[in-house]
C-alpha cells in the first residue's frame, strides 16, 4: 500500500447517548467501531465523495477487511466526543483510515484505531476503484 497524498483530517463531534453505555456507565467498546464509520463518512463527504453515490452510481462498496481499536480512557454518558479521521494510505484496491477519539471538555485522548477497506463491486468481489475517485482518495 502506498502512502496517500491526503493528509488533512476531518473532525466531527457527537454526544454520547445513554444507549451507547454499558452497565458501568462507560461507552460500550463496539460503539467506537460505529463512530469510526461516522468519521469515515464525514471525511469522504469533506473530500466530495458520498458513499451512497459510489454505491448506487458506480457499484463501489468499501468492504471492511480489518478493524482495530486501542482504548485508552473511558467515555461516559453525555460526554462530547471529537472524532478525528484521516486517510493513512490508499491505492486503487485498498484504503486505510485512521481515527482518534477525544473528550472535548478535557482534551483526553480516549481511543485510537484504524480500518482497512477493500474496494469491491456489487458482487462483493474485490475490484479496482474507478479512476475518477483517485484524486479524492489521494491515489496517484
Amino acid at each position: 500500500m502506498e502512502s496517500s497524498s491526503i493528509r488533512q483530517a476531518a473532525e466531527t463531534h457527537l454526544r454520547v447517548r445513554y444507549a451507547e453505555t454499558d452497565q458501568m456507565g462507560i461507552v460500550y467498546y463496539a460503539n467506537y467501531l460505529v463512530w469510526m464509520e461516522v468519521g469515515r463518512v464525514e471525511l469522504c463527504r469533506a473530500a466530495g465523495i458520498r458513499y451512497r453515490d459510489m454505491e448506487t452510481g458506480d457499484g463501489v462498496l468499501l468492504v471492511v477487511a480489518e478493524a482495530n481499536c486501542r482504548y485508552l480512557s473511558p467515555a461516559r454518558y453525555d460526554d462530547e466526543i471529537r472524532i478525528r479521521t484521516w486517510i493513512a494510505a490508499a491505492n486503487p484496491r485498498l484504503i486505510r483510515f485512521e481515527y482518534e477519539f477525544f473528550d472535548v471538555t478535557t482534551g483526553t485522548l480516549l481511543a485510537t484505531g484504524f480500518t482497512k477497506h477493500l474496494f469491491c463491486g456489487p458482487d462483493v468481489r474485490p475490484r479496482k476503484l474507478p479512476e475518477k475517485y483517485w484524486p479524492m482518495f489521494g491515489i496517484a
